[in-house]
């Protein structure tokens, strides 16, 4: 059980070991409704009943506080493709599910989707949340290299094929998420897209040498 404690100079108690997880959440939740550009450090410890000098002993300003939120999410989608992947199925089975599992962590948080990005090139974005924010594309480009070994996708550099691939539903996620699909449901924009992905990836297509397109150029 955690402990209450009051912090000195305040007659204000915070739940001792508990409070960085509550502001997360309370931010998460405020994200999610409202977007980041009104969230505030001094605001969610006035919502949880403490002081900003408690807040600020986890978080000592915005920026840090969009910083772990943003890690947190770039966690929770990675375990999510990390598990689908480690599934025994076919390879195309996997990528098909985790593409479509991204397209849906998109339009389910797409106020969180957009912060995870902007701060991940941020300035003062931590080392931690850059090295996080680079699994989405190591476990694809992982998945792509092992789907090589077993003639399920064609030959060539598994970074680039995962860079094209991803560039596909991430591209649908974006359209959903701001409302650029047309009135086309975005389960099925992503279904399409996945499958001009995963046609442009099979092991039957072939991608040709920088030195067969000089002597064919198109």
């Amino acid at each position: 059980m955690a402990q209450t404690v009051t912090e000195p100079g305040t007659e204000r108690p915070y739940h001792h070991g508990n409070l960085r997880a509550e502001l997360l959440k309370c931010a998460w939740d405020t994200i999610e409704r409202d977007g980041s550009e009104n969230l505030s450090v001094r605001g969610l410890a006035r919502d949880l009943g403490v002081s900003h000098g408690a807040s600020a002993r986890h978080f000592k300003d915005k920026q840090a506080l969009l910083d772990a939120l943003a890690m947190t999410g770039f966690e929770r989608l990675n375990q999510t493709l990390s598990e689908i992947y480690s599934r025994a199925e076919p390879f195309e089975t996997r990528f098909r599910a985790a593409a479509f599992a991204y397209v849906q962590f998109a339009v389910t948080h797409p106020n969180l989707l957009r912060l995870m990005y902007a701060a991940k090139h941020h300035p003062e974005a931590s080392a931690a949340l850059r090295e996080v924010s680079c699994s989405t594309m190591q476990t694809l480009t992982t998945a792509i290299a092992a789907a090589q070994h077993s003639a399920e996708v064609q030959a060539g550099d598994p970074q680039h094929i995962a860079l094209v691939a991803f560039a596909n539903f991430h591209g649908v996620a974006t359209l959903a998420t701001d409302d650029l699909l047309e009135g086309l449901l975005w389960q099925d924009a992503a279904a399409l897209s996945i499958q001009f992905a995963w046609q442009g990836i099979t092991a039957a297509n072939e991608i040709p040498s920088s030195a067969s397109r000089r002597r064919n150029p198109r």
